[in-house]
């Protein structure tokens, strides 16, 4: 199995202590990998209308949370 299965595994356990700590270690590796795509797009000249989309939410949204980081920033 992998890390993110086992951590998915635990985050949906009857242990309701590991299944929150799991759930939090998802919400991170999460938003690393929305950072990793979102630079990805960006470096691949995707616009942020684009990407909002992909991602179900606003071009405003998107942008606001993304804008500021340089390249690399996205990097898991």
């Amino acid at each position: 199995m992998s890390e993110g299965t086992d951590i998915a595994s635990a985050a949906a356990g009857p242990d309701v202590k590991v299944g929150l700590r799991a759930t939090v270690a998802l919400r991170k590796l999460a938003e690393r990998l929305e950072a990793l795509q979102v630079a990805n797009a960006r470096q691949q000249g995707w616009s942020w209308q684009e990407i909002a989309d992909a991602l179900e939410v606003t071009r405003q949204a998107v942008h606001k949370k993304h804008a500021g980081r340089t390249r690399g920033q996205g990097d898991v």
